[in-house]
């Protein structure tokens, strides 16, 4: 009976864990010069048939391009690209990328890829890339259109700390952002951790992501946070706030997507 009891538990977590699909990203932050806009659209244009191909393959998930504000060339970064994947070794791994890239341009000159190659290299810097796996999320059917929202939230935490900051996320916060999509007040809501890098000279180690459908509805959000507190929840809250350094928050327009 005991062995029957242990069986029935081993199968109703590997239930669980199948109908569970893990997400992870990779975020390359770029820098772009303003005399260069023209040449990074084009490179992108380039570079999402190729993502496309990659997307039928079976070697990720989605693509996406958002542009960051402020925006400003000395404010860190103009744009972020996000490759989706459901295996963090397909994540590290990066597929077969020349099949993909033959697919996408079977008819164009080992010359011509070269020269457009060469074209990316000096439309944008590569600046940052960052390994993340999402850890919590709402329930939600958000498709994510073009001209989404988002804020980026970028928080540095200290690796003994992050097991009391993310319960906060994931148990007290993730309740209200949940409530406040329920209100039709904002899309969706997630929270990711760095997988790579990582360490205390990195600049960040988790992000949180809000989406909306416009401006208006991110500024008309306005969260409770008070609402249905309870003195434990109150604490874990605090606990959480004091755990983490906010470092910066992007707004970000979605302006390419790949599904």
């Amino acid at each position: 009976m005991k062995k029957l009891l242990i069986l029935i538990l081993f199968i109703l977590i590997g239930n669980q864990a199948i109908g569970q699909e893990k997400l992870f990203l990779i975020m390359e932050f770029m820098k772009v010069d303003e005399n260069q806009q023209n040449a990074y659209a084009e490179t992108e244009d380039f570079w999402e048939k190729i993502h496309e191909q990659r997307v039928k393959n079976g070697d990720i998930v989605g693509w996406d391009l958002w542009a960051l504000g402020p925006g400003g060339e000395d404010q860190h970064f103009q744009y972020v690209t996000v490759t989706l994947f459901n295996d963090p070794v397909k994540m590290f791994g990066g597929g077969n990328f020349g099949t993909a890239l033959n697919a996408a341009y079977p008819d164009m000159a080992e010359e011509k890829l070269t020269e457009t190659f060469n074209k990316t290299s000096k439309a944008r810097d590569l600046a940052v890339r960052i390994y993340m796996k999402q850890i919590a999320a709402t329930s939600d059917e958000y498709d994510m259109p073009i001209g989404t929202v988002a804020t980026f939230d970028m928080m540095k935490v200290d690796l003994m700390k992050y097991g009391v900051y993310e319960k906060a996320e994931s148990e007290i916060f993730k309740t209200l952002h949940q409530g406040a999509i329920d209100k039709g007040n904002k899309e969706s809501w997630g929270l990711l951790r760095f997988m790579s890098p990582i360490g205390s000279d990195t600049y960040a180690s988790h992000m949180t992501v809000s989406m909306y459908k416009d401006h208006a509805q991110m500024f008309g959000e306005g969260i409770n946070f008070s609402e249905g507190a309870t003195p434990a929840g109150t604490k874990a809250m605090m606990d959480g706030i004091a755990a983490r350094d906010m470092k910066y928050v992007y707004i970000a327009n979605l302006i390419r997507k790949v599904r």
